[in-house]
């Protein structure tokens, strides 16, 4: 009996095993472009004489940092008119003090009954009229202080800051030199940095976003490191039946120089159908 019921046994086992999912992962490998994560060319919003220039190719920079200041004499001469018309209150006083004036004439011309009607009323019409002379002068100092805020802004439009944290690239001005439309700068972000590759269409579906890559420099002193997908070109290209992949890798300590080419290493996990 037990010799009959080993080969049951055996075949049951196998059967169990063929009907498990077998998994394992697929390495493959293509090459790639290590770029900045942004590169902007910086302009000036107004035209005019560049007094300073800060850094130079290469220079790291933070965001917010002064990298060009334009001649601003003339924009800080307006600053200054500007803040000392804003001060000024006197307008204001004098109809404060003749509207409190106005009301004590009225006050007193209503206790005698000998006034005419005319007299009252012209003194009532006065207060008015007071009322209105210091809601214009209120008006006044309120532009003059809108005017000193747009004096400030043009002001500060003859400083050019930087708008990343990252390193300056190209330097096309030098103190001096009038400037208009033309670029000043152009300066990177290189933390994080981007990876470009190109993969073929076979690959669709199984590089999805969040997935993690090894990306190994053409200089081998930079070392292996891990980036992320961000982004999967959701659109193949028919003429090379490929599509592009981007990923983002740190660099917090900007070692990595951005414009290496390198070998992009991709584990891709397979799973067998089930086999019934």
């Amino acid at each position: 009996m037990r010799n009959l019921l080993k080969p049951s046994i055996w075949l049951l086992s196998t059967m169990m095993l063929l009907c498990v999912t077998v998994a394992w992962a697929e390495t493959v490998e293509y090459d790639g472009l290590i770029e900045p994560y942004k590169t902007v060319e910086l302009g000036a919003p107004s035209e005019g004489i560049v007094a300073k220039v800060n850094v130079d190719r290469g220079s790291l920079i933070k965001k917010g940092q002064l990298l060009v200041a334009l001649d601003y004499s003339v924009e800080w001469a307006a600053v200054q008119k500007a803040k000392a018309v804003a001060k000024f209150d006197g307008e204001i006083k004098l109809q404060q003090t003749r509207q409190k004036f106005a009301q004590r004439v009225h006050e007193r011309i209503k206790q005698v009954g000998a006034i005419s009607t005319h007299d009252k009323d012209q003194a009532a019409t006065e207060i008015i009229l007071t009322q209105h002379r210091l809601d214009k002068a209120r008006e006044k100092r309120t532009l003059a202080e809108l005017e000193l805020k747009r004096a400030w802004i043009g002001l500060a439009r003859r400083s050019i800051k930087s708008p990343l944290n990252g390193v300056v690239i190209e330097r096309y001005v030098n103190p001096g030199e009038y400037v208009n439309t033309q670029p000043l700068l152009r300066v990177a972000q290189i933390d994080p940095l981007l990876v470009e590759v190109i993969v073929p269409a076979q690959m669709f579906g199984k590089i999805n976003p969040d997935m993690t890559a090894t990306i190994i420099p053409d200089l081998e002193e930079y070392g292996a490191h891990t980036a992320t997908v961000i982004i999967v070109d959701r659109v193949i290209d028919s003429a090379s039946s490929t599509f592009g992949v981007r990923l983002e890798l740190p660099n917090h300590e900007l070692k990595i120089p951005s414009g290496l080419k390198c070998l992009i290493r991709f584990e891709i996990d397979e799973n067998t159908d089930e086999v019934k």
